[in-house]
């Protein structure tokens, strides 16, 4: 008998590619996404009995085609002209022994530009991840009404503004790819250091994201901004293990046990980077991973700092710049540093006062280090975060503590 994590990870392995077939075959999202639960459903229960199908992906696109061109003849037969095109459609011989791949076409759709941020992430992690619109609500900390609203009004924006279900020209692709990768950065990095909440992480996020990211590069295997991110998510999830010391306390990047960090991925990370140098067209993502590479190789602060310079130059951030900061402190020393950093417009980000209050103290200025940690401790909304900053906080000399 086949158990329910074995169900479960076959659903969420083949959630993707059944929509988005389902989503070509009818041309209706809701359609396709509940024909596929249908699916799922009818699996749950016979695949218990008799095991898995030669093919799990054919089998599940071929129910869900089949409960979907039920509905359709239910509304053809009240006269709806929309369901009986539709169903015209539908009806054209279809081989289940010959699915084809549309995940691509249904990623440029979940991330099409004129859908907000917010919505595009939904839409990517419910359609083409398959998580649940609960799983995901918890994930972001939205109410799951919320988060259901959002993805309604989304899907309604794509049929009200015809945003076609196809991949970009050529000509089109590198600005529609930058949204698709965004989309999968925001998701990684919400995995790999939580906005808010108690816990510092949430690896399934990070996981689904590393996973669509390969999704996407074997669908685009000569993209190098779509390398450089999966290996950008891998060289930073290598090292999750390595992340919090027994108390539960972040540790940062210096003081992590190596030992502990994951070096199957960093391997697998690497040589995509060095992939990426061969296509010789760097990208902010690229640079990315390849400071994440020199970390793993023992951090040559004069290599990242290099890096950084390339990264600033096409990415002009103030985010950049105080992350190019950090690196300017250990090659040019904390004052060189503190200087950039009181340049920068990021009063309402706890890291820039975090980052300010490390360089005021290694300065010997504990009062304002100590002002700057108040700040951040104020700003910071990740539980873990805030028990670093107070351990920082508190290390601090016996009079800077206010």
């Amino acid at each position: 008998m086949i158990s329910t994590a074995v169900l479960e990870r076959v659903f969420r392995a083949e959630h993707g590619r059944a929509v988005a077939v389902l989503a070509r075959v009818f041309g209706d999202l809701d359609l396709a996404e509940d024909a596929v639960q249908e699916a799922c459903a009818i699996a749950t229960v016979k695949w218990r009995s008799e095991g898995l199908p030669p093919s799990p992906a054919g089998w599940l696109v071929t129910t869900a085609r089949n409960r979907g061109i039920d509905r359709l003849r239910r509304e053809s037969a009240r006269a709806d002209r929309h369901a009986q095109a539709a169903l015209l459609h539908a009806s054209e011989p279809f081989d289940e022994g010959a699915v084809p791949d549309e995940r691509l076409r249904l990623i440029f759709t979940c991330c099409h530009p004129a859908l907000g941020t917010a919505a595009r992430v939904a839409l990517t992690l419910r359609l083409l991840g398959g998580l649940t619109t609960a799983e995901i609500a918890h994930a972001f900390l939205v109410p799951e009404s919320t988060l259901a609203q959002r993805l309604v009004r989304a899907k309604a924006k794509i049929r009200a503004a015809r945003i076609p279900y196809r991949v970009p020209d050529a000509a089109d692709l590198p600005d529609r790819l930058s949204s698709v990768l965004a989309v999968l950065y925001l998701i990684f990095t919400e995995g790999h250091t939580a906005s808010s909440g108690a816990d510092l992480t949430r690896p399934d996020l990070a996981s689904e994201a590393i996973r669509l990211t390969r999704v996407l590069a074997d669908l685009l295997p000569d993209e190098p901004e779509v390398l450089g991110l999966l290996a950008l998510q891998l060289l930073t999830e290598s090292r999750r293990a390595a992340r919090l010391d027994a108390d539960g306390i972040p540790v940062l990047l210096p003081d992590q046990d190596r030992d502990r960090w994951d070096w199957t991925l960093i391997a697998e990370g690497q040589d995509l980077v060095r992939r990426c140098l061969r296509l010789d067209r760097p990208g902010p993502y690229q640079i990315q991973a390849a400071i994440n590479a020199v970390h793993s190789d023992g951090t040559d602060w004069i290599q990242i700092l290099a890096l950084y310079d390339q990264l600033l130059a096409l990415t002009p951030t103030p985010v950049v710049a105080l992350n190019r900061a950090v690196a300017v402190a250990e090659v040019e020393g904390p004052a060189a540093a503190l200087t950039i950093v009181d340049t920068l417009d990021l009063g309402n980000r706890h890291l820039f006062h975090a980052v300010r209050a490390d360089l005021l103290a290694r300065l010997g200025r504990t009062g304002e280090a100590a002002e700057s940690y108040d700040e951040a401790l104020r700003l910071v909304t990740n539980e873990a975060e805030r028990r670093l900053l107070q351990r920082k906080r508190a290390a601090l000399s016996p009079a800077s503590r206010g």
